[in-house]
C-alpha cells in the first residue's frame, strides 16, 4: 500500500504542469527560476509576499509564510487571525476576506501566493483577480480540474493532476518547500 501510494504521489509531482504569463508554457525548472527572482526582487526591496487559502491551504500558507520569514528573510503576511476573518465574512462576505486587507495593504510591487486543491474556492479566485488587477504578481498552486479557475489569473500558475486532497495538499506542500528552499538566505 505504502509504496503504490508513493508511486502515486511521484507521478502527480512528474506530471506537474506550469503555466506562465503571458499566454506559454514553461519548464518547471524555468518556473522555479522565475519564482525565485521574483522573490529575491521583493526581498531586496523590502515587499511583502501574501499568502492564502482555506483550510489545510490556509495552514500551509501560515506554515510557509513562517519558513519564509525564518529561513529566507521575506516580508510574509497571511490572514489567519479568527477575529478578522469572522468579522469579514459576517459584516461584508466570506467570498471576500482576502480581498479586503489586500485592499488595504497589497502594493503592485508585491506577490500574492494563492493555495487551492480545486482552484474554485470563491475567496481565493477573488484574492488572486484583485491582486492582478492591482498589477501584484500573483503565483497559484491549484489541483483536481484541469480548467479550475484560479489557473487562469496568476503569473506563474502551478497545477497538479491530483484527485484527492491529500495528494493535491501533498504535492503543494512539496512544491512551497522548494521554493522556500530555492530562497533560503543559507542557499544563495
Amino acid at each position: 500500500m505504502w509504496n503504490k501510494h508513493t508511486d502515486l504521489l511521484q507521478n502527480c509531482l512528474n506530471s506537474l504542469e506550469v503555466e506562465c504569463k503571458p499566454e506559454f508554457n514553461t519548464t518547471c525548472d524555468q518556473a522555479f527560476e522565475f519564482w525565485k527572482e521574483k522573490t529575491v526582487e521583493i526581498r531586496s526591496n523590502g515587499n511583502i509576499i501574501y499568502l492564502v487559502g482555506n483550510g489545510a491551504s490556509a495552514s500551509m500558507a501560515s506554515h510557509i509564510s513562517a519558513d519564509l520569514a525564518k529561513n529566507a528573510h521575506v516580508h510574509t503576511q497571511v490572514f489567519t487571525d479568527l477575529a478578522l476573518i469572522t468579522a469579514l465574512a459576517n459584516d461584508i462576505s466570506f467570498d471576500q476576506v482576502f480581498v479586503e486587507p489586500l485592499r488595504r495593504r497589497l502594493t503592485p510591487s508585491d506577490m500574492l501566493v494563492a493555495i487551492s486543491s480545486s482552484g474554485n474556492s470563491p475567496n481565493v479566485v477573488n484574492a488572486c483577480r484583485f491582486a492582478s488587477e492591482q498589477g501584484a504578481s500573483v503565483v497559484t498552486l491549484t489541483a483536481m480540474a484541469p480548467t479550475n479557475k484560479m489557473r487562469q489569473i496568476g503569473d506563474l500558475n502551478f497545477w497538479l493532476p491530483a484527485e484527492t486532497y491529500g495528494m493535491a495538499e501533498t504535492g503543494h506542500a512539496c512544491i512551497l518547500h522548494y521554493w522556500m528552499d530555492s530562497v533560503s538566505v543559507n542557499n544563495i
